[in-house]
């Protein structure tokens, strides 16, 4: 056989690969396995956010789902191998600590798509095929901390947050820069816990916040937050969620006791962060080349829930979306970094805002 003949084969070999690949990368998604952060797929805050999201993109696309609750952050890895050795098209972890252990297997695995919530992506050149779902968590804290500010009467508010992460602390910071930029001279109480699964610490952080005089108890962390806002909401003070609208989940659409006083929830659209990412894949489009998906107050990926069965006067909640459009269009400034949660500028730009507007 001539070297030409060989040549021309090799090409023709070359060409029916590549149009094989591209007919599989048209040809989209089938199957989705999720892996919960430590929890539940039911438990009335982040991952359920997550997973809603993934069910509402199976039944529109035709898509075989599966799910796997971690019982503890020593399981990532082993899960998501689960996942691998299924052989599930698309993974989608949750949360900032497995992030790392999906770095991994997106590096290990080139031929399957890794969604990261509450993730980044080191390096999207060399892993076009795992996507990062960011929020801008300060937005949304702000959002509520200015409703904490308006609503308090002792002047005196407080947090109960998760593990010190930056997604939390950006929580925190947004939700103090928020308050301070409706009163400069509010008293902000805080804690982070540990674990996000603690809610019994999260309700004794929240009795002795209470004890010093805090009036409104925001609870950032999962069922930790959750156990602190709640407790709060039932002693008599004000209670903020996280992530989705509590009034929901943690406060049965009204039946538990406490759900007058929930007066928001501080929210992230976690499942529409995850159903367009699942929508991209099942379509064959292809995923953002900066390996993050950005959700924040200009794409209404961040927000404020209403009071429900709270009494906010109306003057409040309209104060409170003026703010929600000046985060969207940028004439209002958090003073956090969006990546870390670090105070952006020792002076407190947020604050010197609400100065200067005074």
């Amino acid at each position: 056989m001539s070297k030409r003949l060989v040549t021309t084969l090799l090409l023709f070999v070359l060409l029916a690969s590549s149009a094989v690949g591209v007919f599989a990368q048209d040809a989209g998604i089938e199957s989705v396995c999720l892996v919960t952060d430590v929890g539940r797929v039911n438990d009335g805050t982040f991952n359920q956010y997550a997973y809603e999201g993934m069910l509402s993109a199976a039944e529109d696309f035709d898509l075989d789902t599966t799910f796997i609750e971690t019982q503890a952050q020593t399981d990532y890895t082993a899960n998501i191998d689960t996942c691998v050795q299924e052989g599930y098209d698309a993974i989608i972890t949750i949360g900032f600590l497995i992030n790392d252990a999906t770095v991994v297997a997106a590096t290990e695995n080139p031929d399957i798509f890794f969604i990261g919530v509450d993730q980044g992506n080191p390096d999207p050149v060399a892993l076009p095929n795992y996507v990062g779902i960011a929020f801008r968590e300060d937005q949304a804290g702000f959002l509520v901390g200015a409703l904490a500010a308006l609503m308090t009467e002792s002047d005196t508010i407080a947090g109960v947050y998760g593990v010190e992460i930056p997604p939390v602390v950006k929580f925190r910071h947004g939700y103090e820069q928020g308050a301070r930029y409706i009163n400069p001279d509010i008293t902000t109480l805080g804690v982070y816990i540990d674990s996000f699964t603690a809610p019994d610490r999260g309700a004794a952080a929240a009795e002795q916040f209470i004890g010093e005089g805090a009036d409104v108890v925001f609870g950032a962390g999962g069922p930790t937050g959750s156990g602190g806002m709640l407790f709060a909401a039932q002693n008599g003070a004000y209670a903020i969620g996280v992530d989705q609208d509590e009034y929901f989940t943690t406060f049965g659409g009204g039946e538990t006791p406490g759900a007058e006083n929930l007066i928001s929830s501080a929210t992230k659209r976690v499942d529409n962060g995850v159903y367009d990412m699942i929508q991209a894949l099942a379509e064959g489009t292809p995923l953002p080349e900066t390996g993050a998906y950005i959700l924040e107050a200009a794409n209404d990926g961040i927000g404020f829930a209403e009071g429900h069965d709270a009494e906010i006067p109306e003057e409040v909640t309209a104060q409170v979306q003026e703010l929600f459009a000046g985060l969207a269009d940028g004439t209002i400034e958090t003073g956090v970094d969006p990546v870390t949660g670090a105070m952006l500028d020792a002076e407190m730009e947020a604050t010197a805002e609400a100065t200067a507007a005074s």
